[in-house]
């Protein structure tokens, strides 16, 4: 299992928030290359990075955080917030980005994003999928939709999505354990999906229970920023 570690970025510095709540905010550093290295450091190969101020203002903000990253370190990263636009895609992929990471665009208009799809490739996407009793969140979590998990998922396999990362919205950052039964469920449904756990983590167990679930990667934050899970004891689920 891949782990990925998680990076969120407000005016250019490293936080995290609680149920996705920018009022529940907290700062982990002022340097988002320090902490970037610490990863690649540690072996880890990947990198989840999310822009919440593109995130909240629809359009990508703070690109050139990812391009010192990506230049300075040889992580893989994933950047997603605020891609709502084919222009968004290209500064993305132009600021050092493997993936870009779509979530609400792909609910809202499906049309644009699977054009995004057949232009840059399918491959280079990584579909998001925050979720609240199986049924997907967008705006941030603010808005609840009618749209199930497994529907959703099935439609973009069949778009030429290969990766897929789901988050609990009940769960996110609050260190209570991940949503495992709905991973297994999923993993269980789509048995060739390059599925991705998102939060909730608080344990080396955790990552265990989602290994044994199926899960083929687990974006971990707040778990490491708060000391619950060492970075030097990941090593375990890649060496």
């Amino acid at each position: 299992m891949t782990i990925i570690p998680a990076i969120d970025i407000i005016e250019g510095k490293c936080v995290r928030l609680t149920e996705g709540d920018y009022t529940q905010k907290k700062i982990y550093n002022e340097h988002p290359l320090e902490v970037a290295k610490e990863f690649e450091d540690a072996g880890l190969k990947r990198l989840h990075l999310v822009d919440l101020d593109g995130a909240r203002a629809g359009s990508v903000k703070n690109w050139k955080v990812l391009e010192l990253l990506a230049s300075k370190t040889n992580l893989v990263i994933d950047f997603g917030g605020g891609i709502k636009q084919e222009e968004d895609v290209k500064i993305v992929f132009s600021s050092g980005a493997v993936f870009a990471t779509v979530g609400s665009i792909a609910v809202k208009n499906e049309f644009e994003f699977v054009k995004w799809l057949l232009q840059f490739g399918a491959g280079r996407f990584l579909l998001g999928a925050d979720v609240k009793n199986e049924k997907i969140a967008i705006g941030g979590w603010l808005e609840t939709t009618d749209i199930w998990i497994y529907d959703f998922i099935e439609k973009y396999i069949q778009h030429g999505i290969k990766q897929v990362f789901c988050t609990d919205v009940s769960k996110d950052g609050r260190l209570e354990g991940p949503a495992t039964e709905l991973y297994k469920n999923i993993t269980t449904k789509f048995p060739s999906l390059h599925f991705i756990a998102s939060g909730g983590v608080s344990s080396l167990q955790d990552l265990e229970d989602l290994q044994s679930a199926g899960c083929n990667g687990a974006i971990v934050g707040k778990a490491i920023y708060e000391g619950k899970v060492r970075i030097a004891d990941l090593k375990k689920f890649y060496e």
